[in-house]
């Protein structure tokens, strides 16, 4: 892999393999009595979040301590931020203390690139969401969900029909998604009112249809996207109850996707308006899954960008296998004696 994660296009197709592979091997540390590997022992991770966030920064901070390293978690409110300090001078703080990686989420889009190529900064840099632009470890927890739900013997998840609903105006999730799963050789219909789609979509490497109702029965998996008020200023649909009507995900919608469809959401839900109570707790949503492994899959990145080489997790050697070497070193020292 490169040496920073900011776009889901920074990943090949082997490089996306090789990351879902070392998640699958990371989430077997969850069945064990003791969370933990000295993987990362004596290594520095700082959580730099200029944007409130409650999954993303417990999920990166578990995950890093999960693998030994220590952690600094960075909140800008409180901070120096508040007072005026760039960018530039809390990276160079950084810099100063002596940190491996930087985990930052940021409000402007492009903050993570900047701190990347600055120069200002050693450390790897991961992307943690910025502004409207990309969330790769997202699209790559979706990525381990989806694969271990349809990809039956593969390793990618060619052929399968992904449907993303939403607000993809305000989505990195949806931007990362298309990106990645392209990669991986899936094929993505966005599904979205006009208004909240954006500018270039058509460029994207995906379909776009404005009917949530015609795509249904042909998806594999459902990625309910959030709508995202909060960035909103100004009317992209007439109200709540028409956008719920139109392009919400109910139990009368559920029911027409195929049997092993599966539905997503990356969270935190607007139970009543994108996706019902109903499906939110039905057995078919993933979305407490995707919280799961989405502390696999940010051990598995941070570990391949801090130089993992070797396998995450050693295999222990079989008894017979131990044995024959034993047996081995057995006769070598024979063979030495007898010389």
């Amino acid at each position: 892999m490169k040496r920073h994660l900011i776009s889901a296009a920074d990943l090949t197709r082997d490089d996306a393999l090789l990351v879902l592979d070392t998640a699958d091997e990371m989430a077997r540390v969850a069945d064990r009595p003791i969370k933990k590997l000295p993987t990362l022992r004596g290594r520095t991770v700082v959580n730099l979040f200029f944007e409130d966030s409650t999954r993303t920064r417990i999920s990166f901070e578990a995950a890093a301590k999960r693998l030994s390293a220590d952690v600094i978690n960075f909140s800008a409110k409180g901070s120096s931020v508040s007072k005026g300090e760039s960018l530039k001078d809390t990276a160079l703080t950084l810099e100063a203390m002596g940190a491996d990686a930087v985990v930052i989420r940021h409000h402007s889009s492009g903050a993570p690139d900047r701190l990347a190529t600055s120069g200002w900064i050693n450390a790897s840099v991961v992307n943690a969401g910025d502004g409207t632009h990309e969330h790769p470890t997202q699209a790559l927890l979706d990525a381990v969900t989806m694969r271990r739900h349809l990809s039956g013997t593969g390793r990618d998840l060619a052929g399968r029909r992904i449907t993303i609903v939403g607000d993809v105006l305000h989505s990195r999730v949806a931007r990362s998604n298309v990106l990645l799963l392209g990669t991986l050789g899936a094929e993505v219909t966005l599904v979205a009112p006009p208004t909240l789609l954006p500018i270039g979509v058509e460029h994207w490497p995906c379909e776009v249809s404005y009917d949530l109702d015609k795509v249904l029965a042909k998806s594999d998996a459902v990625m309910m996207l959030r709508v995202q008020r909060e960035r909103m200023n100004a009317a992209f649909f007439p109200t709540e109850r028409e956008y719920a009507r139109r392009y919400g995900l109910d139990g009368q919608r559920m029911a027409v996707l195929p049997e092993h469809a599966i539905v997503m959401h990356p969270g935190p839900m607007n139970r009543g308006m994108e996706i019902t109570a109903e499906v939110a707790d039905s057995p078919r949503c993933t979305a407490v899954e995707q919280v799961a492994n989405g502390v696999s899959t940010r051990m598995a990145v941070l570990y391949l960008l801090l130089g993992g080489s070797e396998p995450a997790i050693a295999a222990p050697r079989p008894e017979a296998e131990t044995a024959r070497t034993e047996a081995g070193r057995t006769e070598t020292a024979r063979t030495e004696e007898s010389k």
